[in-house]
């Protein structure tokens, strides 16, 4: 029987792109059914004193994880092929890190023509329509996780975990490899952090 999991997203965010792309890898060699979810870097960096381009870049975040709160509402089937349209465009299309309210506009656009989904989903992205339904989303994943975290959020049976921070995106045996690694310290309730300073960026 596959085994359930619950992953949270933003799709601006580079790291958790290379993470989500690891479990689709992780899909092709062991047995997983993943439940994608949207979260928001810019809920939660909501009211936080932030500097100005950080600011301007959680102003641009608001747009994507608001269209996917309406989609996971409306189209849930399409929430993880959307990711990966839209992701793949934000991250190895180099359009990532834009600022401003409506700069990922145009990718919202094409990444829902491109599903073959409502265009009228792109309305809530520069409105505050679809933010209790987004609150409400990233509300679960920090039930699960706690709130001193960022992207991705995973959960492995009833452990949640921020991470696994990952700068390339293992491939085959190594994909299972690595996740068969995380799962077995999930199954551990006492073991809570593991980490050590980045020495490089994602590598798309």
């Amino acid at each position: 029987m596959a085994e359930k999991l619950t992953f949270w997203f933003d799709a601006t965010c580079p790291f958790c792109w290379q993470t989500s792309r690891w479990m689709k890898e992780v899909e092709k060699v062991r047995d997983v059914e993943i439940d994608w979810v949207p979260m928001s870097l810019s809920v939660l960096n909501d009211g936080r004193d932030l500097p100005a381009d950080y600011a301007a870049a959680m102003e641009a975040a608001w747009g994507p994880a608001r269209v996917f709160a309406r989609v996971k509402q409306d189209h849930p089937e399409s929430v993880d092929a959307l990711y990966t349209e839209m992701g793949t465009a934000i991250h190895p299309g180099g359009n990532g890190g834009r600022q401003g309210s409506g700069a990922y506009d145009d990718i919202i656009a094409e990444a829902l023509r491109n599903q073959g989904l409502p265009a009228t989903l792109a309305e809530v992205a520069n409105t505050s329509d679809a933010d209790d339904l987004l609150r409400g989303y990233h509300a679960t994943a920090m039930e699960a996780v706690g709130d001193e975290v960022g992207t991705p959020v995973l959960k492995l049976g009833d452990t949640a975990f921020f991470g696994p921070v990952i700068t390339r995106v293992p491939t085959g045996e190594e994909a299972g490899s690595l996740f068969d690694a995380t799962v077995q310290l999930s199954s551990f309730p006492y073991f809570f952090e593991l980490k050590r300073s980045r020495t490089e960026s994602p590598q798309f």
